[in-house]
């Protein structure tokens, strides 16, 4: 495997900064920036001059910044930079964090290992549940996860199996945004990790082999962990109407889907729960 982050983020090694500020004025259109579009234009988001403009800096510069020639823009060009681009408290905060590099010893990369309390307080929750890493590999899962999808099951890789694997994609209802939620989810969870051999190996693989991840690791989105409203397509069960929740455990996160009390899927879920077999551990 020899794709690099790098080449599919077309960053240019380390001009992280430009590549972020490129994607972004691509996704922002001038109607949404309060700007005419106006005969004959080629680019389908904002052009370089109007984000200047906007934020009150020259072309030059602005241009400098995108092609990696200045490396310490000020917090004020920054946040322009960020309300122009209509970033979100998440985006900015990453817009900064590449601006403004720490610097940090190359880390020996460690396996991801789940601790036996964890193992123990999986095997305590009645709902489907299961613990990720930070490159969305499924390192834990209790009985009810694996039933409820064999996907869950330790040593599969959750962004691998929701973009390559068809049946995963009948598994989620609003299969689209979910792509783009767990992408913008791994890229966060990346930071400055971008060049661990793992990150390398993973985003290589799903590049080759979808054109989905290339069209949204481009977009270059962040996000941050969260819960929320789930809709699933169970093979067995049909409909499901689900919560998610992610709890950052230190280095690792649990997920637990879970239903409403005395629901539909709840009464589902409690069919399913009386074909669990044991869970599996890392």
């Amino acid at each position: 495997m020899t794709t690099t982050v790098a080449s599919v983020d077309d960053e240019g090694g380390a001009n992280r900064l430009g590549a972020y500020l490129r994607a972004r004025r691509g996704l922002l259109t001038p109607d949404r920036a309060g700007l005419p579009a106006g005969p004959n234009r080629r680019v389908p988001g904002l052009r370089r001059e109007e984000v200047a403009l906007l934020a009150g800096i020259s072309a030059d510069y602005y241009l400098r910044l995108e092609r990696g020639r200045d490396s310490n823009p000020s917090m004020q060009v920054l946040e322009a930079l960020a309300r122009v681009l209509q970033l979100d408290d998440v985006e900015a905060a990453y817009l900064m964090s590449l601006a403004t590099p720490r610097p940090r010893a190359r880390r020996r990369q460690r396996e991801e290992r789940v601790p036996a309390r964890l193992h123990h307080l999986l095997a305590s929750i009645a709902s489907p549940a299961f613990i990720e890493g930070r490159y969305f590999d499924v390192l834990a899962a209790n009985a009810s996860a694996i039933t409820f999808s064999p996907r869950l099951a330790p040593g599969n890789n959750r962004l691998r199996s929701l973009l390559l694997d068809p049946e995963e994609r009948e598994f989620h209802v609003e299969w689209e945004r979910s792509v783009s939620d767990f992408v913008a989810l791994f890229r966060h969870s990346l930071g400055d990790d971008v060049d661990e051999p793992r990150a390398i190996e993973l985003v290589g693989e799903l590049s080759l082999a979808s054109a989905r991840f290339r069209e949204e690791w481009a977009r270059q989105g962040v996000r941050t962990f969260s819960g929320g409203a789930v809709q699933i397509e169970h093979p067995v069960l049909g409909a499901l109407q689900l919560h998610r929740e992610k709890m950052q455990l230190e280095d690792l996160v649990l997920v637990v889907y879970y239903a409403d009390e005395d629901s539909p899927t709840a009464e589902k879920l409690r069919m399913l729960d009386s074909l669990a077999t044991p869970p599996l551990q890392s």
